[in-house]
């Protein structure tokens, strides 16, 4: 059974200072940066450590509740700070646990993250939300049909991890940005939020993976980082002409663009690829595109994660090919030696699955 949380009150993201400007956010702040901060309210250099603890281990956002800290300082910090600026809008918990966290955020947009948990590998996952909307506007996700709103924030980023690990007790050691927006349009936000939660919440770079549709100069640029997490790259089709008609993005850069670059990204940084490839009925799905599937990706470091269509309303006039069509294509993509996964979908009933994320509570 769907359980449907009511909205929360008293929302902490509409605290200000007495002069009517708004309390900065902690969250999202590196070690150096609190560093800062303490030293400018004139306390002692180890306060950061500490504060640093209360809100990046044991997640607290009362700074009232951080008890070591002597009342003083407490005080100063309630005048000028809050820890975070998201509230929870509403929560959903699917029949197979996954959660769904809608957000709103400090401008009253909202945005949805998941918690997932993978039975066959005893862990959870959090996916993270990069932006409110999205510009890339595939055809078939729901996100797309919001439009492009803004970039969030490293604050707002990084606070929808903190929060999930908080509200949900569990360690929560895998991160995928694969919520709302794509990440590689809010690039520099991106990175700064993966080193603060690798950093200072301690996620292993390793159990970070960033989802883009192919925003080519962005790859270049993250090869060139050299960060040790797994980039997904949203393929969804072997030719031009098939891509173009469910992923406009691929008319800006067409797979003559997009190839080379991910062929770069892995001589660079000697990475596995995620090639996630959704699969439309009658769209995607034939023999044919499962071979051109296997001949592009050949000579190229990667894994293949296939991804069985969510349906997500009438209007959209898509369909999840049959079982036999599903197996058919991975076989066929497995001959060409590489390794073929079907994804588990989670959170299909409350609308939490691949594409599904719409945000369907009105902005105020």
């Amino acid at each position: 059974m769907t359980a449907l949380l009511q909205p929360v009150l008293n929302p902490i993201n509409a605290l200000t200072q007495p002069n009517n400007v708004p309390l900065e956010p902690l969250l999202g702040k590196s070690m150096e940066a609190l560093r800062a901060l303490v030293t400018a309210l004139d306390e002692p250099a180890f306060r950061a450590q500490q504060l640093h603890q209360w809100i990046y281990v044991h997640c607290v956002r009362d700074f009232e509740q951080m008890t070591n800290l002597k009342k003083t300082f407490r005080d100063k910090l309630t005048e000028r700070y809050q820890v975070g600026s998201l509230t929870v809008a509403e929560k959903q918990v699917s029949q197979d646990g996954t959660t769904k966290y809608l957000f709103r955020l400090p401008d009253g947009q909202v945005v949805e993250s998941v918690l997932m948990y993978f039975e066959e590998r005893g862990t959870y996952a959090v996916c993270l939300s990069t932006q409110v909307g999205c510009a890339v506007n595939c055809d078939f996700c729901a996100t797309g049909k919001l439009g492009f709103k803004r970039n969030l924030s490293v604050s707002e980023i990084v606070e929808q991890y903190v929060y999930v690990q908080a509200d949900s007790g569990k360690e929560v050691r895998n991160i995928v940005y694969m919520g709302q927006g794509e990440p590689m349009l809010n690039y520099d936000n991106l990175i700064e939020a993966t080193h603060i939660l690798n950093q200072s919440a301690e996620v292993g770079m390793r159990h970070i993976t960033i989802s883009t549709s192919g925003i080519v100069p962005r790859i270049y640029d993250l090869a060139a980082a050299d960060l040790q997490l797994t980039l997904a790259v949203s393929l969804h089709a072997p030719d031009n002409a098939t891509r173009e008609a469910i992923m406009p993005i691929n008319r800006k850069w067409r797979l003559e663009e997009l190839m080379p670059a991910l062929h770069h990204y892995v001589s660079t940084t000697n990475k596995r690829l995620t090639i996630e490839y959704i699969l439309l009925a009658g769209v995607n799905d034939q023999p044919s595109h499962a071979h051109d599937l296997g001949k592009l990706l050949q000579g190229l470091k990667c894994n293949v994660n296939l991804i069985p269509y969510n349906p997500i309303g009438d209007s959209y006039g898509y369909k999840r090919p049959s079982g036999n069509a599903i197996h058919r294509f991975k076989d066929i993509v497995s001959t060409y030696g590489k390794k073929v996964t079907l994804r588990v979908e989670r959170g299909v009933d409350i609308a939490a699955a691949c594409g599904q994320l719409a945000n369907q509570v009105q902005v105020r």
